[in-house]
């Protein structure tokens, strides 16, 4: 319990400072790390011809978003299919194949991370580091700074601009992203995460097996893995691997890494809209969720299987798929932050958890991943939950609904409406049309309601833009590698567009004083109502596929039955 507790209240400490600092940085004012990083910001403006002066109108800047993500995408797809001529691969490693190529190359345009593959066994240190590390900033830098377009829409009234995409991503990069990770990878390299470019070693083991030992530029990656909540591994094992997060401190440290950016940007939030009590709210309801899913992961893996101990075996929780490095408690914390932001690293195997335990990674990341979330898109997904909340609180006292002096009519809502639904419309698609298709039957491990879940968690990191797996289904197919590449695209663009144009709308609405029909949203009731709202409709969009997996196994497993 201690961990929780000592989490919360370093998570607390520092929410206000780095919220206080990203406010500094995106309102164009003076930070204490501009004498270094000033000079570089103007070199890549004058570079890339980009005038940061000069904003967007919210089709502009979508464009440019889109624009950047394609050339991303593009540069990552051909760099991985071209590898094996290039300098920095000293394992001799071939060209990934098409489908696989892509299928990367989408998951780290999108932030998704996702892995169909063995990261030491298929990338080389080139592509490691040129295609999918820039990414992880490039990606999580994107998501800033629609973030903060769309905070702009409520700090700012009758304008037709939310800031410009090109200076908003650079100064996430230059001077959040950069400097965070440096100091990240010297912490980590302190720990004992590795950073060389050797090749791969081969020792005898003491059977006598020849066994060969990955190496790689390991802690620069894993700094912003965590930071930008990108998720993708140096190894398979991810950070389990003792390369990637070696100490019960670097795990707390990755842990407090991957919830450092969005924690401190709903502070952010409170001081654009001039009113930090509005920050906490969303700080508020996001802690909340974040404990309650802890707990439930926490006490259904402490309780372990029915099955075992009906058989006589002495257990002391579930201890599958978990490193005793860790145990239990912070594999819990680890499962619940990861899935809470749009993290794909773990430090188990969410495959080997109780079904209770199973079902919190998949609802997090079913939920939006809203709580705290990834680098920017955990901010803008509550604040599409704040608007429906409002809405609804409109529509229960018969008024148009406000939200920070704004009058949330009819254009944003739909907006805010089709953003929600191409979640939900995604996932479920997705899973439904594949769980019956021959090749993806083949691809799962078990059957029956834990195959199900296998299906539905793969096609909704992908659509969440996640990355974790929950394991037991083999994903590298063509048709899976394209099918959720596909999938990770609509995920990010489909819900990022809709919620850009509703931005645009409503920093060209006037501020509308405050009345005695006004409804409060920085107070306790408005939190309340915030996490009702996200659960409800959660609850209401995935309960019946839910129901079908983890919680019809839940139930099974106490009746002694498992699926394999």
């Amino acid at each position: 319990m201690w961990q929780l507790v000592l989490y919360v209240a370093v998570l607390l400490a520092v929410t206000k400072p780095m919220g206080l600092y990203m406010t500094a940085v995106f309102e164009g004012r003076r930070t204490f790390l501009h004498p270094v990083l000033r000079p570089l910001e103007k070199i890549l403006y004058r570079l890339f011809g980009v005038d940061e002066t000069a904003e967007q109108h919210w089709m502009r800047y979508a464009g440019g978003l889109l624009a950047f993500s394609i050339v991303g995408m593009v540069f990552t797809y051909v760099l991985e299919r071209v590898q094996q001529w290039l300098p920095l691969n000293p394992a001799g490693l071939g060209n990934v194949g098409a489908h696989l190529a892509f299928n990367t190359a989408a998951s780290f345009t999108t932030n998704t991370n996702w892995q169909s593959y063995a990261p030491e066994t298929t990338m080389s240190y080139l592509t490691e580091m040129i295609g999918l590390a820039t990414h992880n900033f490039w990606s999580a830098a994107s998501g800033i700074a629609v973030a903060i377009a769309l905070v702009r829409g409520f700090a700012r009234h009758s304008v037709q601009t939310i800031g410009s995409f090109w200076v908003d991503v650079t100064r996430a990069t230059v001077y959040i992203l950069l400097p965070l990770s440096l100091i990240g990878a010297m912490v980590l390299c302190g720990q004992g995460v590795i950073q060389n470019f050797r090749p791969y070693e081969k020792v005898k083991t003491v059977e006598g097996v020849v066994q060969t030992i990955p190496q790689g530029p390991t802690a620069s990656q894993e700094a912003i893995k965590m930071l930008g909540t990108n998720g993708g591994g140096f190894f398979n094992a991810n950070s389990a691997h003792p390369y990637e997060n070696p100490t019960p401190f670097s795990n707390f440290i990755e842990m407090l890494m991957i919830f450092l950016i969005p924690a401190g940007l709903t502070y952010t939030f409170g001081k654009m809209v001039r009113d930090t009590r509005q920050g906490w709210a969303l700080f508020s309801a996001m802690l909340v969720l974040f404990l309650a899913g802890v707990a439930v992961v926490w006490s259904a893996e402490q309780a372990g299987n029915p099955i075992l101990t009906n058989l006589g075996v002495s257990q002391v929780g579930n201890m599958e798929g978990k490193e005793v490095r860790f145990g239990i408690p912070a594999s819990s914390m680890f499962t619940t932050i990861t899935t809470d932001a749009s993290c794909g690293a773990v430090n188990n195997t969410h495959d080997s958890l109780t079904p209770l335990g199973g079902l919190v990674p998949m609802v997090n990341i079913e939920l939006g991943e809203v709580i705290f979330g990834g680098v920017g898109a955990g901010l803008y997904g509550m604040l599409l939950f704040a608007i429906l909340a409002v809405f609804l609180a409109g529509l229960m006292v018969g008024r148009t609904p406000e939200y920070l002096g704004k009058r949330i009519e009819q254009k944003e809502v739909k907006m805010v409406m089709l953003a929600a639904l191409v979640l939900a419309f995604s996932i479920l698609g997705f899973a439904g049309a594949s769980i019956n298709l021959p090749n993806v039957h083949a691809s799962m491990t078990n059957h029956g309601p834990h195959g199900l879940s296998e299906v539905l968690y793969a096609f909704s990191s992908a659509v969440g833009n996640n990355g974790s797996a929950f394991g037991g289904l083999n994903t590298n197919t063509p048709y899976l590698d394209t099918a959720m590449g596909v999938a990770m695209l609509c995920g990010r663009f489909l819900m990022i567009i809709p919620l850009l144009a509703a931005a645009g709308s409503l920093a060209q609405k006037k501020v509308v004083p405050v009345s005695a029909g006004t409804f409060p949203t920085h107070g306790p009731l408005f939190v309340v109502l915030l996490v009702g709202v996200v659960v409800i409709v959660g609850a209401l969009t995935f309960f019946p596929a839910l129901s079908l997996g983890p919680v019809v196994e839940q139930f099974l497993m106490h009746q002694g039955r498992l699926w394999s």
